[in-house]
């Protein structure tokens, strides 16, 4: 399965022979093993084999099968809640090994009193970051967080912080609502769009196995409740008592972030991509173990790229990222996004908790869905890093904006004009307005897509446009978040990093459709196709997805009604589960994990009242 293209292949062969393996997958790789995870996706998704069978009535349109696939997934987590502090504790032991950390009581009540959604999955990204820590004595761990750049201190319930950077601060204030029930600790923070932390995967995978003969649960007479005091926030430490660090800023940066995967993946096996001054070449078979039928089916895998080399000339962050200083020593930072492969913590993004009008859209979330322009609308800079005239066709912003300009596409079809950025799509998906030569025209009635800024680099001088993407480009006026829900849908398209207006596209009365390539500390409680709509970062899927919920005139039949129920269940359960209620109860839990893997007696340390 792929792209036809209308620049022709062999324009580019250096750069694809460099860039990706000259052998083909065998016949196996390419067809048998992706359809064998994708049953055994569906599987996962449906629960039982008997439930898929079920599930999959004749003729179904594959986004009916993952629509009713992600339903059943999600009934199956809220049947999990635990309604009691002992439930609570028993659900925790049984998927983390350990006992809970020494105040869990008091985090459970805090979160009961906020009326949270008390399923033990929904906190799985906690220890996905932290467990590695456990590899790590303790008290280097401290060391390591009181001596960085930027922390916040916590001693006798009090959080301060010696920065006044905006991100430090919000995080600060967040802090300071729960601050009485935290013990303490030093928290370090990456005040930085991009991670930081790319620790080997051969690294990470000892540090694992380390952390796994740890968990043991103890016996609770033996079990220790308290956490220990700590010196001073001022307190020197000595530098010959922590690692040193090697600050790289290596471009491109998929040279740095591909040691994050493991060793036989397809992302450190390939060439490394030094030209990015032509169309971009994308290959749908890399896609295919986290699709079903043209479609995502593992969000969460679709936004791992180690199994996509494609990826890294198509999104700027592997190009030329806006920042890069990162190091290959695990410490314990802090941050609000990050890659499949980054070893940072994970908290709320500051904006999430800050509740900016212009990422939140303010309290009016839209109009009712009927009352909507049945179409899409998208505003933004033209970010993803540094694009210049030699790369900014490998950014993801620019891809998207030209792919939803119909004089373009018109232009292509009519092959009047080879596409600069982006590839014609092929048959796979049956377009039909494609197929009638009209997929310009058809575009053209629903997409509002643009740019406000061309953030070109260098910048120009005398506020001159931009003069290598300003005759591709047309910067237009911004429209305030308010006036986006004012459509139906509202695609959600990485930026620097992660896109800051997620939260409010999901609890506006539009549907989000989201393509993105960064992790972030609610995405265990989202489930794709229940709450929002996922795209592949290709965008190859997203002319197939506006046709099935729009339809193309009396030919191919609308799913309306199955667009609005994904738009309101997600708006509904951001009301319930991304409050900022629930930022506190899971910073709350967070903390309390990382003061415990900080300290000396850790392996002793837990909460065991309900075992006595």
């Amino acid at each position: 399965m792929g792209f036809s293209t209308s620049t022709p292949t062999t324009s580019l062969p250096n750069m694809w022979a460099s860039a990706f393996p000259p052998r083909r997958p065998s016949a196996l790789l390419r067809y048998v093993v992706p359809a064998v995870f994708l049953l055994a996706c569906l599987y996962y998704l449906s629960g039982t084999s008997r439930d898929l069978t079920v599930a999959v009535p004749k003729r179904s349109h594959p986004i009916d099968i993952l629509v009713d696939a992600a339903e059943t997934k999600f009934q199956k987590l809220l049947a999990k809640e635990s309604h009691s502090l002992e439930e609570a504790a028993a659900a925790y032991r049984k998927r983390r090994g350990r006992h809970p950390p020494p105040g869990f009581k008091e985090w459970y009540q805090f979160a009961v009193a906020h009326e949270a959604v008390m399923v033990e999955d929904f906190w799985d990204q906690i220890y996905h970051d932290l467990e590695p820590f456990w590899a790590l004595p303790g008290p280097l761990i401290r060391r390591e967080a009181q001596a960085f750049e930027m922390t916040i201190n916590i001693r006798g319930g009090k959080a301060s912080a010696g920065s006044d950077w905006f991100w430090t601060q919000i995080w600060l204030k967040l802090i300071r609502t729960i601050e009485h029930l935290l013990p303490d600790m030093d928290i370090a923070l990456n005040a930085m769009d991009e991670p930081r932390l790319v620790v080997p995967r051969e690294t990470i995978d000892e540090y694992m196995a380390t952390a796994r003969e740890t968990r043991v649960l103890k016996d609770p007479s033996s079990v220790v409740s308290e956490f220990e005091k700590l010196p001073p926030k001022d307190k020197v430490v000595s530098p010959e008592t922590v690692r040193k660090l090697e600050w790289e800023d290596t471009r491109p940066f998929w040279k740095i972030v591909r040691r994050g995967c493991a060793n036989d993946s397809l992302a450190r096996q390939a060439g490394i991509m030094t030209d990015f001054d032509h169309p971009p070449t994308m290959d749908l078979d890399f896609a295919a173990p986290h699709m079903y039928h043209g479609y995502v089916a593992n969000y969460t895998l679709s936004t791992d790229f180690c199994h996509q080399p494609d990826l890294q000339g198509l999104n700027g962050i592997f190009v030329y990222p806006l920042s890069v200083k990162s190091t290959d020593v695990l410490i314990p930072l802090f941050g609000g996004s990050k890659l499949a492969v980054n070893n940072e913590i994970l908290l709320p993004a500051p904006m999430y908790w800050n509740e900016e009008e212009r990422f939140t859209g303010g309290p009016d979330h839209g109009v009712p869905w009927r009352q909507k322009k049945d179409g899409v609308v998208w505003r933004g800079v033209a970010t993803g890093g540094r694009n210049t005239e030699t790369n900014w066709r490998a950014f993801q912003r620019h891809r998207f904006v030209a792919m939803n300009n119909g004089t373009k596409l018109a232009r292509a079809e009519q092959w009047a004009e080879a596409p600069n950025n982006f590839v014609m799509p092929g048959g796979e998906y049956a377009l039909r307005a494609q197929e009638k030569g009209a997929l310009g025209d058809w575009v053209s009635t629903w997409a509002n897509v643009s740019f406000t800024d061309l953030f070109c680099y260098p910048k120009p001088e005398d506020g001159r446009p931009c003069n290598y993407t300003g005759p591709y480009f047309a910067a237009t006026p911004g429209l305030k978040m308010r006036d986006q829900f004012a459509y139906k849908y509202l695609p959600d398209i990485d930026g620097n990093s992660f896109s800051g207006r997620y939260l409010g596209f999901l609890r506006s009365t539009s549907l989000p459709i989201k393509a993105t390539l960064w992790r972030e500390w609610h995405d265990s409680r989202l489930v794709p196709w229940k709450h929002f709509v996922p795209m592949d970062n290709r965008y190859a899927d997203w002319y197939a997805i506006m046709q099935y919920f729009l339809g193309y005139g009396d030919e191919v039949p609308g799913h309306d009604a199955v667009a609005e129920r994904i738009a309101t269940a997600g708006k509904e359960w951001a009301e319930r589960a991304l409050r900022p209620d629930d930022m506190q109860i899971y910073v709350h839990r967070l903390l309390l994990e990382y003061a415990r893997v900080s300290d000396p007696r850790r392996e002793s340390m837990g909460w065991v009242e309900d075992l006595l």
